[in-house]
């Protein structure tokens, strides 16, 4: 029979290797501000190693974090919601007029009266941006056509993005009013110029007379 001593005393050593283990798991903090005889400065907060990248702000934290991306998310969904178009700016109107250069004027022209290079070779023509219909459609009709698609015009939701197209719907006004501004709503010195122009019919008259 073995002697049972070594057995009783691996059964009294046992809570003593599971404290050691406890110590170890739960080992005493300091919380940031609180003093420590460990540093010469005392202080138990250490300060970041020289060249040292912040991860809690900027960008770094936001792509580590997932929160970046966010506020695209957020445009877009204030986008798609919107109604109207959003304040007008000149840095509004000449990405909506880039943007319409490249999707639009192909069929709808350079005036956007349907007259676009790709109608002069056979496609269909849209309807006119200024006849009165369109003219007094509200913005969002605008959106929603280059969003889904209208006739033979197919979607372009996968290609313009939600603010480049209420973009584009700025442009376009700027077009129709471009064709249909009231004189006397011009500035001073524009409308001088207009009024000093000959009418049409004196003008084409003197053409004629020259020889043209």
């Amino acid at each position: 029979m073995r002697h049972p001593w070594p057995f009783l005393l691996c059964c009294l050593l046992l809570p003593g290797c599971e404290r050691l283990m406890r110590n170890m798991y739960d080992q005493p903090r300091l919380d940031s501000g609180e003093p420590s005889s460990l540093f010469a400065d005392g202080k138990a907060s250490r300060p970041p190693p020289p060249g040292s990248v912040a991860h809690a702000m900027g960008d770094l934290a936001a792509t580590s974090s997932g929160r970046r991306g966010d506020e695209v998310t957020t445009q877009l969904q204030a986008a798609q919601a919107a109604t109207a178009l959003p304040p007008l700016t000149a840095g509004l109107l000449r990405r909506g007029q880039e943007r319409y250069g490249i999707y639009c004027l192909p069929c709808h022209s350079p005036l956007g009266d349907g007259d676009g290079p790709v109608v002069r070779r056979g496609f269909p023509a849209p309807p006119s941006y200024h006849q009165e219909r369109l003219r007094q459609a509200p913005d969002r009709h605008f959106y929603d056509v280059i969003t889904q698609g209208y006739g033979v015009m197919v979607p372009y939701a996968d290609r313009v993005a939600p603010d480049d197209r209420w973009a584009i719907v700025a442009y376009i006004r700027a077009l129709q009013l471009s064709q249909h501004a009231r004189l006397d709503a011009l500035p001073p010195a524009l409308q001088a110029a207009l009024r000093a122009l000959p009418p049409p019919a004196a003008a084409s008259a003197a053409g004629e007379g020259n020889g043209r």
